[in-house]
């Protein structure tokens, strides 16, 4: 059905004659009369019925005209919602991993309650793969990943990447097994070459620049246990069973000691992740305005 033809309709329901809906819409009769013949051929049934000198609604065309204004009012409603210049309003779904919604995500929900009151957030805390996977599926509308500039992960020509922020990571070691500064992460690793190694169980990234650094270092690293919880992983370095990667900005726990790498660096980078083309819808546009600095649009 044609959305011209159905507030053709609705008008002729609200005014009651042909003539006033062509006065109204700055048309001739012969027009509304022709185009609600087409909206009956469209759905198969008689819409009007003459009626004396005039014509009015058939029980069919009186509902359908009921849908109408419930249709229209949904156009205009979405046609609102997608203005860029109206004021932002819907729920955006994010699928984040723990540190970006911590440190990027969390700290703009106090101007949205103040300046934004109708955006909205749905977090779900997700690894890069899960967010992937959720944003192809359309169960998010955004996705917080990250890669290591030692496993990166590759593009993607049906999404827009923006980069976000970098962080190093350093290796997490008890801090009593610290030993003193080395010149570079090979040698760093190489310190460690015969200690149990701890990874990510949800990601193989950090597998991935752990095993790429001691490759640099001339071993295989035996890895025993997999964490996702970055605070489980200094809870088993506490414990001794093993060294890891940990962020370098990040506080630790006492006994835990981080030890810079460089020569190369593990840093980790972090992206905000939409589907090509889906940006411009002002709630989220919104949300990457803030993520990334720039002047709400």
């Amino acid at each position: 059905m044609d959305l011209r033809r159905l507030r053709l309709l609705r008008e002729l329901a609200r005014l009651g004659s042909m003539r006033q809906v062509a006065d109204e819409l700055h048309v001739t009769t012969s027009t509304v009369s022709q185009q609600l013949a087409v909206l009956a051929r469209e759905v198969g049934t008689d819409l009007v019925e003459p009626h004396g000198r005039r014509v009015r609604l058939t029980p069919a065309g009186r509902r359908l005209a009921e849908h109408a204004v419930t249709i229209l009012a949904a156009v205009d409603a979405a046609r609102l919602d997608l203005d860029p210049r109206a004021e932002p309003a819907g729920t955006v779904r994010v699928a984040g991993f723990a540190t970006a919604v911590r440190r990027s995500l969390l700290p703009l929900t106090a101007r949205l309650a103040a300046d934004h009151p109708r955006v909205r957030l749905r977090i779900g805390e997700h690894e890069p793969a899960e967010a992937y996977a959720a944003l192809a599926a359309d169960e998010v509308d955004l996705a917080l990943t990250y890669d290591y500039n030692l496993a990166p992960l590759a593009p993607d020509p049906t999404l827009d990447v923006t980069p976000l922020w970098s962080a190093a990571w350093r290796l997490g070691v008890p801090s009593a097994a610290a030993p003193g500064p080395a010149a570079d992460a090979p040698a760093v690793f190489h310190a460690f070459r015969d200690a149990d190694w701890i990874v990510n169980s949800r990601n193989t990234a950090d597998e991935v620049v752990v095993r790429t650094i001691a490759s640099m270092a001339g071993f295989e690293p035996r890895i025993v246990h997999r964490a996702d919880s970055l605070d489980l992983v200094q809870d088993l370095i506490v414990a001794g069973l093993g060294v890891g990667l940990l962020p370098g900005d990040q506080p630790t726990a006492p006994c835990v000691g981080l030890l810079p790498l460089t020569g190369p660096q593990a840093l980790l980078r972090a992206y905000a992740v939409t589907r090509r083309g889906r940006a411009a819808w002002p709630p989220l546009a919104l949300i990457l305005d803030l993520l990334t600095g720039e002047p709400a649009r």
